[in-house]
């Protein structure tokens, strides 16, 4: 096993390994260590940009809007009236 996974959390989390490279990135530019900007200045200048992109493209893979999946729960109103009405 690598090095790099050696003593190191499972991160059980969607997107984990994309959200660590991307986070790395961010704390690791020279953007942030030596101009001692915050990581959110940099990136609106566009740094690691691709590894945000990525990071996004994950995240809503994540979610599903097509109609026969999207599953909403609403209360079956008659089903109720009648439990109340016995």
């Amino acid at each position: 096993m690598p090095k790099y996974y050696e003593d190191k959390e499972e991160d059980g989390r969607a997107c984990a390994g994309i959200r660590e490279d991307f986070t790395a990135c961010l704390l690791q530019h020279d953007c942030v260590v030596k101009e001692g900007k915050k990581p959110s200045e940099c990136l609106k200048e566009g740094h690691c940009k691709g590894l945000q992109v990525a990071f996004f493209e994950c995240k809503r893979s994540m979610v599903s809007t097509s109609a026969d999946t999207l599953q909403i729960w609403t209360p079956d109103l008659d089903s109720e009236a009648e439990r109340h009405t016995d």
